[in-house]
């Protein structure tokens, strides 16, 4: 799993360039599309058997962060890395524009409110992330936000990003696994995706006007982003800065690089103490007599 792994994890931040990560990598590898397919499912499956230990220890808990620009494959990646998964120990928040009670409440409040219980996966599709990505490239937003003017700085962007580092640090602390994947899109691939979705009429739902007029503030966000994972990456709670202009590798990616973190917590299924062998042998003689 370190094979597809190791050259995406970013845990030091303070070199990050995101110029230095191929959108278009896939190491190598060629498949065709039921190669990938059938090796995507070995890890789904893998995924699955540590997901039902995970839920039954009921101790550690694992969140998987997911951020990327438009048409990258974040539904797609989710939906397949994560199909043998059983929906009960799983729960998908995807974050759209903030109702105006979260909006009066600090920044991170709606997402703290979602980080997934003891014996769970969370997934975040888009995450606080947004409040030093889309709020920084669009920073009318921020005025929105009711804070105190005085305290809308030039700083603020840093301030908020060592918040979102201390919080992650924070979640590490009480038994979360955090995991950060951002799905490297390149400008030319959305663009060639963005034509599909208007040329397949199955896929225009997926167009909107507006991801067009995202297009424009790309420098812009690929400054937010580099800077964001320069500020937040750690050992702890890495970035995985993943290829996504070959949607078969990303999944890999994504899927090898969750297997790989569940596989550390040596997870286990709870032992049966002495006292609970007495009552399940009663349980079964009970059941004998019964039949």
């Amino acid at each position: 799993m370190r094979k597809y792994t190791d050259p995406f994890r970013v845990t030091k931040g303070k070199d990050f360039r995101l110029k230095d990560f191929d959108p278009g990598d896939t190491l190598g590898l060629k498949m065709d599309k039921q190669e990938a397919a059938q090796l995507l499912q070995r890890g789904s499956e893998w995924l699955a058997m540590e997901q039902d230990i995970l839920y039954a220890q009921d101790s550690w808990s694992v969140l998987l962060v997911f951020q990327a620009m438009d048409a990258a494959g974040k539904d797609g990646t989710i939906k397949h890395v994560m199909s043998r998964v059983n929906p009960q120990g799983c729960d998908v928040f995807s974050f759209k524009q903030p109702s105006d009670e979260e909006l009066s409440h600090d920044f991170l409040w709606r997402y703290a409110t979602k980080v997934p219980e003891r014996g769970r996966i969370g997934i975040f599709n888009r995450s606080y992330y947004e409040e030093v990505l889309v709020v920084r490239v669009h920073q009318e937003l921020l005025r929105a936000q009711k804070m105190p003017p005085e305290l809308v700085e030039k700083s603020i962007w840093d301030e908020r990003l060592a918040d979102i580092s201390r919080f992650e640090d924070y979640l590490t602390r009480q038994g979360v696994v955090v995991l950060k994947f951002y799905l490297n899109l390149s400008y030319g691939e959305q663009n060639k995706r963005f034509i599909e979705r208007l040329d397949k009429p199955e896929k225009n739902w997926k167009f909107s006007a507006a991801d067009v007029r995202e297009r424009r503030y790309w420098d812009d966000y690929m400054a937010a982003y580099e800077e964001a994972i320069r500020a937040t990456a750690s050992k702890a709670a890495p970035w995985f800065v993943v290829p996504a202009d070959n949607k078969w590798f990303t999944r890999l990616v994504v899927a090898a690089a969750i297997v790989e973190a569940m596989e550390k917590l040596d997870l286990h299924y709870p032992k049966v103490t002495p006292e609970q062998m007495k009552d399940l042998a009663a349980a079964r003689e009970e059941l004998e007599q019964q039949k």
